[in-house]
């Protein structure tokens, strides 16, 4: 069988004019970046504001195991299903941040028949865009110590500085640093988050317009007074040279797959750490475009899609018409807690044999996620990833635990051995429920406290117990709450290895209560975000990182990326 390298490598792409051409868009509308990859004009919506939005679905997951689920592969290979039964599928995706490609993850294309290409570009620097988003957020942060240095006017406290700077490489040795070191400045302590985690890259992913972008770059807090008072971008004259910065960024990427259906590649927030989806933008001309559009939610559905349906539908009006959860039996197996993947180790046999019992205790965590889902009243349809050794039995357990937890449906997914025409059941179904009648609703108000958005989310997504707020929570809340920002959404920071707050424990954790370690404020982009337990904003390499796999071979190809 071909490897995922070899299947990219023998693509028969088509030049991205043509892609655009076929997707009615007009030669001015795209800006070429080689033969294969272009941008996306804005004006597009203003061209075709009147037509019709098509349907809008989600794709999510089990809680993620290191075996994968394959949740962009699904997405990918479902956008080319839906076209091989006759429907117009656009996809929307993420790019992918450096810091796990060349960390614990590697590229994150897809994989089999079912990938975006050419994934070297996919997977690196694309078209620059988050390099882009790294200049905007660390020039506001250069802007800060320097306006200290040359006499701080505003009178910023150099101990209530929350902004820290980014960089898009997993280096955990950033994580806490001391700068101002000699006559270059104030000393204070600091440190780097991941460019992902950035609120500028979060902004960007929620922004409607360059006028809105302006706008919420400017609203971003970055310090405190000292006499309590906050400061914003926009007092220290950077929002401006931010967005300039950005004018490109903004714009959406088109690319293809392995099938030539038309990708949007657009911004990369963690779902871990922010909100884990491509951007509004993206959408809303994708959706002017297709029939069908097809987009995911980072990690499982209690971190990506629960900040899909709250924060990302919230600011664009847009409604789901499905949700796709995916699973597969081994993945399921390890939610049982009977089996352990170790690093450098072969597969436990156990993995690969029928058991049933496994299967049935790893669903609880596929039982939770769609009921998760169900919070918003939208459809949903379970999607197995299948591999060879999977039996029918275990196949047919999944099936029958899924509709009997609220599923729609529950269908076998051949995609990434198949692609598209692998996945003919799973266009069906979703083609279907995309016509059921929807009551979406959100899970919470946002005049309600604080506090108690954040325990809605724990106890009715995680099934939590309840929540303990350590002294820093209790002062960031208790500040954001008289600096009038208690009403915004909440994205919350936990780790995505597990239901709760702590990744040992998986499968439906039960009887845990969730300790709020601090709560951050992203005004800009919208939104609180909470951390919870031992979560970072700066991941580190793994003891083996995937970039020690990457090179380039004797014909000057890139080797090693999956």
């Amino acid at each position: 069988m071909k490897s995922d390298l070899e299947i990219a490598q023998a693509a028969k792409l088509e030049p991205i004019t043509e892609i655009a051409a076929k997707l009615g868009l007009l030669d001015e509308e795209i800006e070429l970046y080689g033969r294969y990859k272009a941008k996306v004009s804005l004006d597009i919506l203003k061209r075709l504001k009147s037509k019709r939005n098509g349907k809008y679905i989600d794709v999510t997951a089990i809680t993620p195991t290191p075996l994968g689920e394959g949740k962009t592969t699904t997405t990918v290979g479902l956008g080319q299903a839906l076209n091989k039964i006759g429907k117009n599928a656009i996809i929307c995706i993420r790019q992918p941040s450096l810091g796990p490609v060349f960390g614990i993850k590697g590229g994150a294309a897809g994989g089999g028949y079912s990938q975006i290409v050419p994934m070297e570009d996919f997977n690196l620097h694309l078209t620059g865009d988050i390099h882009a988003i790294g200049l905007a957020h660390n020039l506001l942060a250069a802007f800060i110590d320097n306006h200290i240095f040359h006499g701080n006017k505003l009178n910023i406290d150099p101990q209530a500085i929350t902004f820290r700077r980014v960089v898009d490489i997993s280096d955990r040795a950033l994580r806490n640093i001391i700068i101002g070191l000699g006559k270059e400045g104030t000393l204070r302590e600091t440190g780097y988050d991941i460019t992902v985690a950035s609120e500028v890259m979060a902004i960007l992913a929620l922004t409607t317009d360059l006028k809105d972008l302006r706008k919420r770059l400017g609203k971003i807090v970055v310090a405190t007074t000292k006499d309590g008072k906050q400061v914003t971008s926009e007092d220290l004259k950077a929002a401006g040279a931010m967005t300039v910065l950005l004018k490109d960024a903004i714009k959406p990427n088109l690319m293809q797959t392995l099938e030539n259906t038309p990708a949007f590649i657009h911004c990369g927030p963690f779902a871990n750490i922010a909100h884990g989806n491509s951007s509004i933008l993206a959408d809303q001309i994708a959706l002017k475009l297709g029939d069908y559009v097809v987009t995911e939610s980072g990690f499982g559905a209690d971190l990506g899609a629960e900040k899909f349906m709250n924060i990302k539908c919230r600011i664009s009006g847009l409604v789901p018409d499905a949700v796709v959860v995916v699973a597969t039996i081994r993945a399921l197996k390890m939610h049982s807690g009977r089996f352990k993947v170790i690093a450098g180790k072969p597969l436990d046999p156990g993995l690969t044999l029928e058991n049933l019992d496994a299967v049935k205790e790893g669903c609880q965590n596929l039982e939770k996620q769609i009921e998760n889902m169900k919070y918003f009243g939208v459809p949903v349809v379970v999607a197995i990833n299948r591999f060879s050794f999977d039996t029918d039995a275990e196949i047919e357990l999944v099936k029958k635990i899924s509709l009997a937890a609220g599923a729609q449906a529950a269908c076998v997914s051949d995609i990434h051995s198949k692609g598209g025409a692998g996945g003919k059941e799973l266009a069906e179904a979703v083609a279907e429920a995309c016509e059921k009648p929807g009551n979406f609703k959100f899970l919470y108000p946002l005049n309600i406290p604080v506090k108690e958005k954040i325990e809605i989310i724990a106890r009715k997504i995680y099934g939590a117990l309840g929540v303990a707020y350590l002294p820093a929570a209790e002062k960031a809340i208790k500040l954001y709450t008289e600096m009038g920002y208690s009403d915004l959404p909440i994205c919350m920071a936990k780790t995505h290895e597990s239901l709760s707050h702590e990744k040992s424990l998986k499968g439906r954790p039960k009887g845990f209560t969730v300790p709020i370690r601090d709560v951050r404020l992203s005004a800009g982009a919208g939104f609180l975000y909470p951390i919870l337990g031992e979560m970072r904003t700066m991941p580190g390499l793994p003891s083996v990182p995937a970039g020690e796999r990457v090179d380039i071979d004797p014909q000057g190809r890139i080797v090693g990326l999956f």
